[in-house]
């Protein structure tokens, strides 16, 4: 079985690959520690992938600021408008229920892409986060407490950005 493995690592890089990769699980855990225990995993599920963009390739213009905060303002704004539909309509039967929950989840995530393209703040996570949003119950909290990972985020990435390297 023939591995297919980054030819750029080398002996030298890979302990910055190692580092990075590291540093980048040490958030998350730091992060999951505080916000996991007044929130839904799933919910935040999506500051995982935003952890790997941030961390993986750091000076992509996706890792930004701009894109990963806007990003998750518009997911947020998109999810919780398809959720507030959704339960508006009040549909009975759990089989009815359940698919326009998914027609709605489909729509948050049509709705949170096309925003974010159209403001230039672009972060896939953030699409997850929509549809996040209309399948699971959520609170105030949670949106409170999943912004303010994706901001612990960018600042944690920030702090250590001149130490990082664009791995991919």
């Amino acid at each position: 079985m023939n591995l297919d493995l980054d030819r750029h690592i080398r002996r030298e890089s890979f302990k910055r690959y190692a580092l990075q990769c590291g540093l980048a699980g040490f958030v998350v855990l730091v992060l999951l520690l505080i916000l996991d225990a007044v929130t839904q995993t799933v919910l935040i599920a999506a500051l995982g992938a935003s952890a790997f963009i941030a961390f993986a390739v750091p000076r992509s213009l996706h890792s930004d600021p701009r894109h990963m905060i806007g990003g998750y303002v518009i997911g947020m704004l998109a999810g919780c408008l398809m959720a507030a539909l959704e339960s508006a309509m009040n549909v009975q039967g759990a089989g009815a229920a359940h698919a326009v929950m998914v027609i709605f989840g489909a729509m948050a995530i049509s709705l949170a892409m096309f925003t974010m393209v159209v403001t230039r703040t672009e972060h896939p996570p953030a699409a997850a986060l929509a549809l996040g949003l209309v399948l699971n119950e959520w609170d105030l909290l949670t949106l409170a407490v999943v912004m303010a990972g994706i901001v612990a985020l960018s600042l944690a990435k920030r702090l250590v950005l001149p130490m990082l390297l664009d791995l991919m």
